[in-house]
């Protein structure tokens, strides 16, 4: 990098910086955060347990957003300063320190192009995810246990905490179903860019002649709904299957009928729950988790998403990403268009940057 370079790319930043401050409009952020304290402050303001919660969330969501871009603007501005600064005096030692601290420097307005992209009205919600493996059997069923091992990975990384609602061995290796609950903030936010197809290309290690193979799985993911978003369901669409659970349920469980399969007729939706030794409980976090995918599905019509994951077949042409792993090695996104090489990292839960890849792209493109 040259001094020129480095100038174009202050430039740039700075652009970005002022075109987020059009949008996010901090003194109207400052403004509505002190209005909040003034509430918190109110006697009464506690009175109203539910109502203290949803404005909490708020003062949280636009107290991150706004602490990004000070941030950001601050670390821009004395970029540009400092630049200036070395140049008048030909400080060449801190011309390339800044030259070095460039990529850190964009790093921070992707923050603050990410935090502002979460702050849709679920993106701050939970978020219940599910793998499906596509037809291929054994190999299928070992590239979901690839993908729910990438995905428990990232929310290590990412401090989510994760709550295991369904789980199905595959007969010979990896899993029929797994179905999870994660929880933390923007959980959703960041999880949805993963709803789709994913397609692995590999040598496969069940081919005992060393053939390469294509494995899809398709991820759903839907935010946890809160208690005073009401989806109806009718009795008569659904149908109510109890049977006694498998896999890591324990042997208490797998001698019951507590396992809890509901499907919803007029979609289609099949969601199933055996994480409870008690039968009442898996039924109440099944229903939670098809209102959840029912108003998923509900967004995704109102957005014109037609060819949402949940009616797609899972397979070729479908995928929003593709993971090579043999005759070379690249993760391919569909819809940033972006590529990366380091595999064996992003399936041991190196996402984050792929996730916000796509945010950036569909933001774009919208």
């Amino acid at each position: 990098m040259d001094n020129y370079e480095y100038s174009e790319l202050l430039k740039t930043l700075e652009n970005k910086v002022e075109n987020i401050k059009n949008i996010i409009k901090p003194q109207e952020i400052i403004k509505r955060l002190k209005e909040i304290e003034d509430l918190e402050n109110s006697p009464s303001f506690w009175n109203d347990v539910k109502q203290a919660g949803i404005i909490g969330k708020e003062k949280t969501k636009i107290s991150n957003l706004l602490k990004n871009y000070e941030n950001a603007y601050n670390e821009v501005h004395n970029a540009s300063e400092l630049f200036d600064l070395a140049n008048s005096e030909n400080d060449l030692e801190t011309i390339e320190a800044l030259f070095n601290d460039a990529s850190k420097l964009e790093d921070v307005i992707v923050n603050l192009e990410i935090s502002m992209l979460l702050s849709g009205e679920n993106d701050n919600k939970n978020a219940i995810v599910s793998i499906h493996p596509g037809a291929g059997g054994t190999e299928s069923n070992d590239w979901a246990s690839m993908l729910y091992r990438m995905y428990l990975r990232f929310c290590e990384r990412e401090g989510f905490k994760v709550e295991t609602l369904d789980f199905q061995e595959g007969d010979e290796a990896g899993i029929k179903n797994v179905s999870f609950l994660v929880k933390g903030d923007n959980a959703y936010g960041y999880l949805k860019a993963e709803n789709g197809i994913h397609r692995l290309i590999r040598t496969s290690p069940f081919d005992s002649a060393g053939r390469r193979h294509t494995s899809f799985s398709s991820v759903m993911v839907s935010p946890e709904l809160d208690d005073d978003i009401e989806i109806e369901i009718e009795e008569k669409d659904i149908r109510i299957d109890y049977y006694r659970a498998s896999g890591a349920g324990g042997q208490h469980v797998n001698k019951t009928e507590s396992a809890v399969r509901i499907t919803h007729m007029p979609s289609g939706i099949v969601v199933q729950c055996q994480n409870d030794r008690s039968q009442h409980k898996n039924k109440a976090t099944a229903f939670k988790m098809l209102k959840s995918r029912l108003y998923e599905l509900e967004l995704m019509k109102q957005q014109d998403e037609a060819n949402s994951s949940e009616k797609s077949e899972i397979g070729w042409g479908h995928q929003i990403r593709s993971y090579v792993l043999f005759p070379f090695q690249q993760v391919k996104d569909n819809r940033s268009n972006k590529a990366f090489s380091q595999v064996d990292s992003i399936l041991d839960g190196d996402i984050k940057k792929i996730i916000e890849g796509v945010l950036i792209a569909q933001k774009a493109k919208g």
